[in-house]
């Protein structure tokens, strides 16, 4: 049985996607964010002493019980136990392998500045601090998705894999801003993508 610890960010989503995606059996424990790390529970702090979400626990893990954080990590660990995750065609694994960096790294990161200015946590007085990165970055890389998927079906060719649940909680928060710069492929992708039992029970359960 694998434990996730999660919450309602796209980092929790997109590791409880995965898990919903995958048919292995896991639980499913809701972190309060707002709670102070002291007093989030021993067996929090013990899968992920930082207290970072979303973490795993795996007590089938190779050599024995194992913890695994940083959502990346996570999905690529439940997909070495579910590999219908991944593509079977070995050059659609290596392009799935590229898109679901894409996804967690230039994607994910400029949607949580996004998401801190909108908070305020990050001082914007007048603006444009978001309007740079709405259009100079998240639209860039929305743009970038859009153009693979004139291409292919889903982000690495025809299966729905990986990289498509990482960059599908991102795209679904900024649908709005697809639609107005009417990325056609990327709203066909996400429409297809939403439709998912696994997505939607995994955006469900983190949320």
């Amino acid at each position: 049985m694998i434990d996730l610890y999660t919450a309602a960010t796209h980092n929790g989503m997109r590791a409880n996607i995965a898990l919903a995606e995958s048919g292995l059996a896991y639980r499913v424990h809701k972190v309060a964010l707002a709670t102070p790390l002291a007093q989030r529970g021993d067996d929090f702090l013990a899968a992920t002493p930082y207290g970072r979400i979303p973490a795993i626990v795996d007590d089938a893990g190779p050599g024995g019980p194992i913890s695994v954080s940083q959502s990346g990590a996570v999905m690529i660990y439940v997909a070495a136990k579910a590999p219908h995750l991944w593509p079977a065609a070995d050059r659609e694994r290596i392009a799935a392998l590229q898109w679901l960096m894409f996804a967690c790294s230039d994607t994910a990161v400029w949607n949580a500045v996004m998401n801190q200015v909108g908070l305020n946590m990050i001082p914007d007085t007048d603006g444009r601090l978001a309007e740079i990165v709405r259009r100079g970055r998240l639209l860039r890389w929305f743009g970038e998705a859009d153009t693979q998927l004139a291409k292919t079906e889903y982000l690495s060719g025809g299966t729905c894999a990986l990289p498509d649940y990482a960059l599908y909680p991102v795209v679904n928060q900024r649908r709005a801003w697809v639609d107005e710069a009417g990325l056609a492929h990327l709203t066909r992708w996400a429409d297809a993508v939403g439709a998912r039992a696994g997505v939607k029970r995994g955006l469900a359960e983190s949320s």
